[in-house]
């Protein structure tokens, strides 16, 4: 939705984006926090999570040994360590917006998947979900950006209503709120949705699926250029840009009437889904 060449050149071309501090930080601090929970309630202090940081990191960094390409003149650590620091302020913003001693998660990083009537599979993986001892159901996201302007607010809360989707097909309850908790500036924003709502994201998935799926075939994948064109990994591939893309490489391919997999959650999750989406059509 934000950009279907982005969305071409990172799930059908499979082209990897250049390391990114700011993207390398957020799943490093996503893996704090979910570890944190491993530990005894009265354990999960802001001292505790700190200690955690730098295992985190060389945990990732040992399963994406590309990352060390963020710090490449960084003989001291000194860069390391100020890359480190930023992590530790978004923590601690967490400590000031959340007890997690008062929180026990039912699901970290869960994976959820559910196929609707159309034939169409969802899947994605959810940071959190809070279950109350009533039954109601809360779906947390952690988001180590800034909340953006209320004209984008709605691109974030589409997702978590991806989510809430997901659980209301799989379980037959609807999350009773959507909670979105912003690290880099301490913004809580939270949403209560209901069936109508639910229904209403289910068209839009069936329709932007067969929009992929007409894609697909014509090989039509246009730039749209935001305020998020800064930070694209792409950009000197995008016309938009003065770039040129590479080959297409389903070129020929005719559309099939198979549904299809469609995912809401991480860029490996979405090149996941969308490699194996557009495997029967090849």
């Amino acid at each position: 939705m934000t950009c279907p060449l982005r969305y071409r050149l990172r799930a059908i071309d499979k082209l990897p984006e250049p390391p990114n501090p700011a993207a390398a930080r957020g799943i490093v601090v996503h893996a704090v926090l979910e570890r944190l929970f491993d530990v005894p309630a009265g354990q999960r202090t802001p001292d505790r999570a700190r200690a955690l940081l730098r295992p985190e990191w060389e945990r990732l960094l040992g399963k994406r040994p590309e990352l060390a390409a963020l710090f490449p003149q960084d003989t001291d650590g000194a860069v390391l360590a100020s890359w480190l620091a930023e992590a530790e302020q978004l923590l601690e913003q967490y400590f000031r917006m959340e007890d997690p001693t008062r929180l026990e998660p039912a699901g970290r990083e869960l994976f959820v998947e559910t196929t609707l009537e159309s034939g169409l599979t969802l899947r994605g993986i959810i940071d959190r979900v809070d279950v109350a001892p009533t039954g109601e159901v809360r779906v947390v996201d952690y988001k180590t950006g800034k909340a953006p302007p209320p004209d984008f607010e709605h691109r974030a809360m589409f997702q978590m209503k991806f989510y809430a989707l997901v659980l209301w097909r799989r379980r037959g309850v609807v999350p009773r709120r959507l909670q979105l908790l912003y690290l880099g500036s301490g913004d809580m924003v939270t949403y209560d949705p209901d069936e109508a709502d639910l229904r209403a994201v289910e068209r839009k998935l069936r329709a932007l699926w067969a929009a992929i799926q007409r894609a697909v075939t014509t090989g039509e994948w246009q730039p749209s250029p935001s305020r998020f064109c800064d930070w694209c990994g792409y950009r000197d591939l995008c016309p938009a840009f003065g770039g040129t893309p590479p080959p297409y490489p389903l070129a020929g391919v005719t559309a099939t009437t198979t549904p299809g997999s469609a995912a809401g959650d991480t860029a490996a999750d979405t090149r996941t889904a969308a490699a194996r989406a557009t495997r029967p059509a090849r």
